[in-house]
Formats: structure tokens, sequence, C-alpha cells
């Protein structure tokens, strides 16, 4: 939906919270569930759409046929697809995908040809006059890149998509950026870590690959890596990084990066100390990786792959004082004794960046809903995807 018009800012949900592999399995969400959100949030109002498309899902809506049925459905409900998770490749609901939703990663041509693929679907769907934004994996999972032929590997990737979204937008005039969402314990992890990557990495090599590729001078060519290649900015990963949010944001900024999109998501965070580890062990389940950071009262940081092995050791690191859990709660979620969420990072002024035109595609990804302990699960899921739409639009102060 339009929350703003100068500058533009749209805001969705990530479909990411309802399960399915398939086009027909996501289809019949936005049928049964999407549009009963929509009924709730803005009933009279065109509703922007975050798909969630695998690379069974994207290869499915390359067919002309399936993809007119949708949209058509779309116009009839006032609904329009304007920014595509394309994290994970397949599986994300109901079994095990802890560090697997990662693969194939940037170093594979499997990556590669599923977000060329999922633009082509994005492109033919776009509202003319709208961008669209795809949020991708962050390279890698950290500990699977070892060598520098595997980071130059990932940078050709990434430039072929580059290369390959520009000549879409010169035939198609639909502008689309690809957005590389750091995460914990992956090779893009920390803000420092990301802006050192475009600039050492992207702006030459990935640059240079691009000129090549297109037949470009090498300037035209990082202006292109510019316009269409950036950063998918996920409120829960910066905030576990002990990061302030504001400063984040602006020092992409700083540095030139595009913020393609930005999630609105809350981690869990807790005391480090015997009551709040028994209490955290509730969140502890065998789907997703849930990485945890800690940090001592002078700074030092300390890092967990997941929950159940962190819960293993922390009785070893006393110095520990503050815990953050890569576990997305519901942003309304008020603190519950021992275990509270970091959507209170998400301040006014970070608010007053997003209304400043920062990026202008807003996504709220809470995809855990199936897998919240029972104790703390907000019930009903529509009235909770509801719930969270209110909580934005107070804080931008939309209506």
């Amino acid at each position: 939906m339009i929350v703003q018009h100068n500058p533009p800012l749209h805001l969705t949900y990530c479909l990411n919270i309802h399960p399915g592999e398939s086009w027909g399995e996501n289809f019949a969400a936005i049928r049964e569930k999407t549009v009963e959100v929509k009924a709730r949030v803005s009933a009279d109002q065109w509703f922007g759409l975050g798909l969630r498309l695998s690379a069974q899902g994207a290869a499915e809506l390359a067919d002309e046929a399936t993809r007119e049925e949708a949209m058509d459905f779309f116009r009839e409900h006032q609904l329009y697809p304007f920014s595509v998770n394309a994290f994970p490749y397949g599986r994300f609901h109901q079994g095990p995908v802890k560090e697997n939703v990662y693969a194939p990663d940037w170093r594979m041509p499997e990556r590669r040809d599923y977000t060329i693929q999922t633009a082509d679907v994005l492109a033919a769907m776009l509202p003319e006059g709208i961008e669209g934004s795809i949020s991708t994996v962050p390279c890698s999972f950290k500990p699977w890149v070892t060598t520098e032929e595997e980071k130059i590997a990932m940078v050709d990737n990434l430039a072929a998509c580059v290369a390959y979204l520009s000549a879409l937008h010169d035939d198609t005039g639909r502008m689309i950026h690809l957005g590389l969402e750091p995460e914990p314990d992956c090779f893009l992890e920390t803000t420092n870590e990301t802006v050192s990557f475009f600039e050492n990495f992207l702006y030459r090599r990935g640059a240079e690959e691009v000129a090549r590729i297109l037949g470009l001078y090498r300037s035209d060519a990082e202006q292109l890596v510019r316009k269409h290649l950036g950063v998918c900015f996920d409120t829960c990963h910066v905030a576990l990084q002990f990061e302030d949010l504001t400063e984040s944001l602006r020092a992409y900024k700083s540095a030139g990066i595009l913020i393609s999109k930005v999630q609105l998501s809350a981690a869990l965070r807790a005391k480090s100390d015997p009551d709040s580890w028994e209490a955290l062990r509730s969140f502890v389940e065998p789907v997703y990786l849930h990485q945890v950071k800690g940090r001592t009262g002078a700074g030092t940081r300390f890092a967990w792959y997941d929950l159940p092995p962190a819960l293993e050791e922390l009785s070893d690191f006393p110095e520990v004082k503050d815990l953050r859990v890569h576990f997305h709660v519901p942003l309304f979620a008020a603190p519950t004794g021992l275990i509270g969420s970091t959507a209170d990072t998400l301040t006014p002024e970070f608010f007053h960046e997003l209304r400043g035109g920062v990026c202008s595609h807003l996504e709220i990804e809470t995809y855990t809903f199936d897998v919240l302990p029972p104790e703390i699960h907000p019930g009903d899921l529509v009235k909770s995807i509801a719930r969270e739409y209110s909580w934005v639009m107070e804080r931008l102060g939309a209506h």
C-alpha cells in the first residue's frame, strides 16, 4: 500500500509467512489470507504484495497464462506486487531448513539463474511507474567461503544479474533492483563488512564485469551496479549485531549504497542469566537457524550459530551480559518478563529516516508464526498481521 506519496513509500508484508513452495500454494495463501488482511488494513485502497517465490514458484509464474490468471485476480482485488523475497531457493517451512536456506548461494549459477527468472516475472507484473525490489541471500553462509576465487565467483554472478537488470530496464521500462540481505554469521553480516564488500569488490571487480558484458566504460558500469544492486536492510539482523539502526542506514547512504528494501522485524533479547536461559528454551525448534549474539559489559561480542549450542555453553561465559537471538517475533509483542524484543530499536529517528526517502519499499517480515511458542503466540494470523501494520503505520504517522 502507498503510505506516502512524496517521497514515495510502499508498505507490504512478506508472504514468506505463509507455507508453500509452489505458485499454487502461494496463490492460495493470497486468496485465503492476504485478501482478508487487506480488508482489515486498506479495504478501499490498492494493497501492495511482497511475494515469496521459490525457484519452483518463479518457474511456474514464467508461464504467461499462469501469470495472467494471477494478474486478473490482483486487479479484481486491488493488489499490486512490487517486491519479491527470493532468499530461500527451496523449502522454507514445515521441515528443517537451518543453513540450507542459503543454498545455492551466489557462488553458484543456479542462484544467478533463479534470480534472473524472478526478475522476469516481477517485470511482467510490476505496475508502471513503480520500482521493483528483490531480496536475496547475503552472498553465502560465512563458513562456506574460504578462498578469494569463491569471492570472485560471487561478484561475477552478481554482476551478471546487474547487467541483466539493466537490459531488462531498457527493454521493458521496469526498474528492478536486487538487495543483498546481511544476516548473522553470513558472508555479509555487519554494516562495515557490507560497505567494504561493495567498495572493494562490487564497485571494482563487479563494475569491470558489467562493463565487459555490456561493452561499457567502467565508470558507466559502476553506476549501473549502484543503481541495480544494493542492500535489503533487515532491522532484526542489524539489531542482532548491537548496531544502531539509524547509524547503519546513514552509513550505507554515506557510502552511496542503495537501500533496495527495508524489512521491519524484531529479534529476541534477554539478559544472560540462568533464568533467562531457561525461558529461551521454549524458542528452540528444528526448522530455522536461530543465531545468538552475546555482549559483555565492556562491549566484547560472542556468537553462536544456533540457540541450542548457545544454551549449552553460556554458563561458561559469565562475562556475557546481554543476548540477542535471531528469532523473528511480532513487532507488537510486548516484553514478557525475562524475554523482550528489539522492536524498541525502531526509534522515531529511524522512522524519520524512512519518511525522508532513504528507501521506497518497506516490508513487514515476521515469518515464524508457525514455530512461536504457544505461550507467546498472538493467535489468529490475519489479525496478527493487521496488528503489525497498525504498529508500523502509527510510527510512520500514516493513516
